[in-house]
């Protein structure tokens, strides 16, 4: 598989973006250099690209399967887009606080701690629907690990279309989550129109 290589706060001066979306703390102590140039409208729409999948993590092929499902399903484009990345997995494990960051999420995922419905899911991409219960196995509840997360990520907020339970490291997709409950600062609209063309 593929992997990005680049150093997260290096990455994220270059897009533009808060590292906070991604989960991290850190901050970049280096200023970004001031280009002159101006940023064609292809440069734009490309960027916002980027940025959606620097940050679910998603690599360009299924990034643009994902764009496909969204354009055949009823509604906006851009909004189904969104929503269809954070009904990956390894994005709800993130958003319910048992991982400080999409990357941990998805380590997590693949090393079969995660349940839906009571059944053992590792893959990442795994699509959630309305309803679904997400649950992390017994047996590693109680694990060092699990109670550090916990401790590193008490006061993140889980958004309105789930509903967590952090005691019980349980929670429930409660409803397709609209483009005003995402907080990612991402174009959609420049997405969608960098790939009508």
């Amino acid at each position: 598989m593929a992997i990005n290589r680049t150093p997260v706060l290096k990455r994220c001066r270059s897009l533009g973006l808060d590292p906070t979306y991604l989960g991290i703390d850190k901050k970049s102590k280096r200023q970004p250099r001031n280009s002159r140039r101006k940023v064609s409208e292809y440069g734009i729409q490309l960027r916002e690209k980027q940025k959606a999948k620097f940050i679910y993590g998603v690599l360009e092929k299924p990034f643009r399967n994902y764009y496909k499902k969204a354009d055949r399903m009823k509604g906006q484009t851009g909004a189904n887009l969104m929503a269809l990345l954070e009904l990956r997995l390894d994005n709800v494990v993130f958003r319910l606080g048992w991982a400080r960051t999409r990357k941990e999420a998805r380590q997590m995922v693949d090393h079969k701690f995660v349940t839906v419905n009571g059944k053992q899911v590792n893959i990442p991409s795994y699509q959630v629907k309305v309803g679904d219960v997400i649950e992390i196995k017994e047996a590693k509840k109680s694990t060092q690990r699990m109670k550090d997360i916990a401790d590193a990520c008490a006061g993140r907020t889980v958004p309105a279309w789930l509903d967590g339970n952090a005691e019980a490291l349980q929670g429930t997709v409660k409803e397709v989550p609209t483009r005003d409950l995402i907080d990612v600062p991402v174009d959609d609209m420049a997405i969608v129109e960098l790939y009508s063309k």
